[in-house]
């Protein structure tokens, strides 16, 4: 078949405009969904059509029927979950990364995507003051971030044990006692899950979810099922909780565990970034002594879904726990290691070329300035919200998360459905330390005064309406 050049000009600024009127309409859009899944499914579904249709009426008929299904998830007033908007540029050069259609897993195979995301790596590595000769990772989220830092470390581990993990696999070997903090986000649970490694030992925490070095220490010093104190451990520790936003003490947990033996590995899906701006780097003293650590870029630093960073110290480990050699596969021998050893996917596109573009449009003061602008806009919505009669701010308003409260459980909950019916602003909720909480997620690089304002507003209204429900 020839290259259809017209068919990809119209496709391509069907899109195009399409995306535009996508964008424009975030300031005043309605923020939930207009329609449910169920709602939709005929729409993309029924039987299949037998004739084809043109790529640009194709686009056309995707997204205006998509378009009363989406969330306006990239809008400065959404603040739910941990979701961050797209910068320009981290948008623009997404789409050159659909042209362009490389499989970025080996160097030697595509020269510039390898280059480009050694040049994100190395910018990163700066930026968090995390070791240049570490290795970085593209993958798909927070969730196979934390996977591939483990995964080292289950490597790792079971090497220093004298156990061969790649041709004994788990059966018979060293059990690894894996320790994480009461309220760290559950997808740690996940990936030990997917490594093997079973349940975590839960140590405690401080009224904010911050582990106590203490009690892990003595959760070190315990002998495990099967094994002895000091057999093969791997510590989780916390950049941003989800609900208060809070830091673990890394200098002293990291001490802590390293003098038992342990890997640390960083959980930092949105909290790691705290480490490029000078006003937060105290948050976050002494995680750089750590082994690995994760994070995400969609969510502080604003690029497209979906881009997952690992990064770990012991490269031999990354690369031995990720890595395969085939004969088919052409090695650039030269080079610092092929991208597919350093992610779980030997097929994949070049995420890393988003948060280069990212991080050249803003450079050094920009990530600083829009990481701080964040935490700027979540303590402004914070200090709205005290200011409100029967509202409880639950949390130390140190970084992106304000959690609050309406008084009782069932009040809050109200509170939070109103707020989702209006539209204005979204806002989630939770449960956070036994109690119903409306959970405010800053990450969004669009939030300024105005949204501020307009969140503090929208929770004012519908705590207005609950309590006006209520009335005799």
């Amino acid at each position: 078949m020839a290259h259809d050049d017209e068919g990809y000009a119209a496709a391509l600024a069907a899109a195009a405009q399409h995306a535009a009127a996508w964008l424009g309409s975030l300031s005043e859009r309605h923020i939930g969904p207009g329609r449910t899944a169920h709602d939709l499914v005929p729409a993309f579904g029924g039987p299949m059509p037998a004739q084809g249709m043109p790529a640009d009426q194709v686009v056309d008929l995707l997204a205006r029927t998509a378009d009363p299904g989406l969330m306006a998830m990239p809008s400065g007033r959404f603040f739910g979950w941990v979701i961050g908007g797209t910068l320009p540029a981290a948008l623009a050069s997404d789409w050159l990364v659909s042209a362009w259609d490389q499989n970025a897993g080996l160097r030697y195979a595509t020269p510039a995507m390898a280059a480009i995301e050694e040049g994100a790596a190395g910018w990163l590595l700066d930026l968090l003051g995390l070791p240049p000769q570490a290795d970085v990772g593209f993958v798909t989220g927070a969730t196979m971030a934390n996977f591939t830092g483990m995964a080292a470390a289950r490597w790792r581990l079971m090497a220093d044990a004298g156990w061969d993990l790649d041709g004994d696999g788990l059966a018979g070997a060293p059990r690894i006692r894996c320790f994480v903090g009461r309220e760290r986000h559950d997808t740690v649970d996940l990936a030990l899950r997917y490594l093997g490694l079973g349940r975590p030992t839960v140590v405690d925490t401080d009224d904010q979810g911050r582990l106590l070095p203490e009690a892990l220490d003595a959760a070190l010093a315990e002998p495990g099922r099967g094994t002895g104190a000091s057999g093969p451990a791997l510590v989780c520790l916390q950049a941003g909780n989800l609900h208060s936003g809070a830091f673990d003490p890394f200098a002293r947990a990291v001490e802590v565990a390293h003098r038992h033996g342990a890997w640390v590995h960083v959980d930092g899906a949105f909290g790691l970034w705290a480490a490029a701006a000078p006003p937060l780097r105290h948050l976050i003293a002494g995680f750089e002594e750590a082994d690995s650590w994760a994070t995400d870029a969609h969510k502080t630093l604003n690029v497209p879904y979906d881009c997952g960073i690992a990064i770990v110290r012991d490269t031999a480990a990354l690369r031995s726990a990720m890595g395969l050699h085939a004969s088919y596969l052409m090695h650039d021998a030269e080079g610092p290691g092929d991208p597919f050893e350093k992610a779980p996917e030997l097929s994949r596109r070049a995420r890393g070329v988003p948060v280069w573009a990212a991080l050249k449009s803003l450079g050094r003061e920009g990530v600083a300035g829009q990481v701080t602008a964040l935490t700027e806009a979540a303590a402004g919505i914070a200090e709205g919200l005290a200011r409100l009669d029967g509202v409880d701010v639950l949390n130390d308003v140190q970084y992106t998360q304000v959690c609050v409260a309406f008084g009782d459980d069932a009040t809050t909950r109200a509170v939070t459905a109103r707020i989702i019916e209006d539209g204005r602003v979204w806002m989630s909720g939770s449960r956070w330390r036994d109690r119903e909480v409306l959970r405010v997620s800053v990450s969004n690089w669009q939030t300024g005064p105005e949204e501020v304002e307009a969140a503090v507003d929208a929770v004012r209204s519908a705590l207005a309406a609950v309590r006006g429900s209520r009335s005799p």
